[in-house]
């Protein structure tokens, strides 16, 4: 992946400051000067001039790079209206490996990585935020599938307490925090455990993680059945 990253002359990317940084710790084949950095709006789009430099690259054969200030782009991130332009303009597009939180947080939870749906951030007011609680835990019971969702760190703490309060004593509640990074934690438990348990929260990147309780169902494996 960084052999590729290294030969490309022309990103689409967040920040450009930031980029930059990164590009020239990976080792760029050729001068940071000469490579181009078209940064997105807010929104997550091109500005006009940004999409003309886009369309001018693909005219000229060059390959165009697609770079987050973290996680994966297009997922939780910013990016994904540029992959559509790329295929509206009949552009190949070849996803690279990165981290990604969300699937990070999945495969440390213990719960089930084979249906799960992302939610994104949810409500910063209380009664709403008490409501699509309940309703992520009736569709993880209803459904089968695990639900995820992410919050600001100066959210956090209040967030799971809010959680622990509104969830059923069952749910099992999965809590990943900074992954990859030097405060990394990951702990999943029924709500009824995080309660005793008196855990202090930190204020820190933070993706929840909703589910049942997925032990139970492992111990009918290897089990001999009686005809």
């Amino acid at each position: 992946m960084l052999d590729i990253v290294r030969r490309l002359d022309v990103f689409i990317v967040e920040r450009a400051k930031t980029a930059r940084h990164f590009i020239r710790q990976v080792g760029p084949l050729q001068p940071i000067g000469a490579l181009m950095f078209v940064e997105l709006d807010r929104e997550g789009n091109l500005t006009s001039e940004g999409r003309a430099l886009f369309e001018q690259a693909v005219r000229q054969g060059r390959d165009v790079g697609l770079l987050s200030e973290a996680g994966c782009p297009g997922v939780a991130d910013p990016g994904a209206a540029v992959v559509a332009l790329a295929h509206h303009l009949q552009v190949p597009v070849v996803p690279l490996v990165g981290p990604s939180a969300i699937l990070l947080a999945l495969m440390a939870s213990g719960l089930n990585g084979q249906a799960f749906a992302f939610h994104g951030y949810l409500s910063a007011k209380r009664p709403e935020l008490v409501r699509q609680l309940r309703q992520l835990e009736q569709w993880a019971y209803q459904r089968h599938q695990t639900q995820m969702f992410m919050e600001t760190p100066y959210r956090t703490p209040w967030t799971f307490e809010v959680l622990l309060k509104t969830l059923q004593v069952q749910t099992s509640v999965c809590l990943a925090q900074d992954l990859t990074g030097a405060q990394a934690f990951v702990r999943t438990l029924p709500v009824g455990s995080w309660r005793e348990t008196h855990v202090s929260i930190r204020a820190i990147p933070t993706i929840f993680l909703l589910g049942t309780d997925t032990a139970h169902s492992w111990g009918s494996f290897g089990k001999t059945q009686k005809k």
